[in-house]
């Protein structure tokens, strides 16, 4: 069984412990939180894990093999820069790090260790988002014209990083997975600070893809309602991914095309009139089996480790995502 760290047990970490120590491929042997409340949580919720205070002892145990890290985004580069020097395997909580350079740097250092470097991009391990791209891939529903995301909910507030950083990472890696990684031609962004000055609360981005393809993702903490949702629309068909719905993808059989029209005028013929058909038929809503998106990635993790499977949000996802984020032009 792999010897496992964790490093961090905050807002997130508690589910990503929760799957490790669930394992079978897995022993979790300790947990590091300079927290003192949440060293206590650890320690009341799984006695046998060892508790510090502190990375130092994690870096400095020869029998870890891999390190999960579920700490603040500004500490990723340098604590997985320190596990791939110890010799360690790393999984890191999204985004991998703050800057293109420091993904390279992250990426230099797993390749020089013969480690493993992969960022935790959970939803690109959800069935339903599994699911969506599948339906791209076969063609189903024809060639992606656009795509728009909403993520957005009342709190919780951040003061590390904005809306988009926070937020964002999730539906740019959805949208690069479905788009097969195609980088983005121009990226823009809008947002507004209104509770915390220079920290963006509500983001709206941009992204034009080659072949008239866009995107566009509106992330906020300051909306009434949960939403989770993408919408992806297509030549054929169009298809929505709803996360907190009971039904999470469902696919119109909609669409408007040009259509030849025979008659006394050929309007048809005629230059400047198009008429056009618009279609409506079956709304499909498949059955899609659950699989807790985090047991997924923590086994894909487990087999490019032991069976050196490609890691499919690996270095390279990893640093697309954060160039995304990082070369947005603000919108005057």
């Amino acid at each position: 069984m792999i010897q496992v760290s964790q490093i961090g047990c905050g807002y997130w970490g508690p589910n990503l412990l929760r799957n490790l120590v669930a394992s079978k491929r897995c022993r979790v042997k300790s947990v590091a939180d300079i927290s003192a409340d949440r060293r206590e949580f650890v320690k009341d919720m799984y006695s046998p894990i060892q508790v510090l205070d502190n990375a130092e002892g994690v870096f400095g145990d020869p029998e870890v093999a891999a390190v999960v890290l579920a700490t603040p985004v500004a500490t990723h580069y340098d604590l997985a820069m320190r596990a791939l020097r110890t010799g360690k395997h790393v999984l890191v909580e999204k985004p991998m790090a703050t800057s293109v350079a420091q993904v390279d740097e992250i990426a230099a250092a797993a390749a020089a260790a013969g480690k493993v470097a992969m960022v935790g991009h959970t939803f690109l391990y959800n069935p339903a988002v599994r699911h969506l791209k599948k339906l791209i891939d076969s063609g189903e529903l024809g060639a992606v014209r656009y795509i728009y995301a909403q993520r957005l909910n009342l709190g919780r507030i951040r003061s590390d990083v904005d809306a988009l950083w926070n937020l964002g990472p999730h539906d740019v890696s959805i949208i690069q997975y479905l788009l097969n990684n195609a980088a983005p031609i121009h990226v823009s962004r809008e947002g507004m600070d209104y509770i915390q000055s220079g920290i963006d609360d509500v983001v709206f981005l941009h992204m034009e893809y080659p072949g008239k393809v866009m995107a566009h993702v509106h992330v906020s903490w300051l909306d009434p309602n949960k939403v989770r949702r993408m919408t992806v629309v297509g030549t054929k068909k169009m298809a929505v991914y709803d996360d907190v719905a009971d039904d999470r993808i469902a696919v119109y059989d909609k669409g408007i095309e040009p259509k030849a029209k025979l008659g006394e005028r050929m309007d048809y013929d005629k230059p400047g009139f198009v008429p056009f058909d618009h279609r409506s038929g079956d709304i499909l809503l498949p059955k899609i089996g659950w699989v807790e998106p985090l047991k997924t990635e923590i086994d894909h993790f487990f087999d490019c480790i032991e069976k050196r499977v490609p890691c499919l949000t690996g270095v390279e996802h990893a640093r697309e995502v954060v160039r995304i984020l990082s070369d947005a032009v603000i919108h005057e």
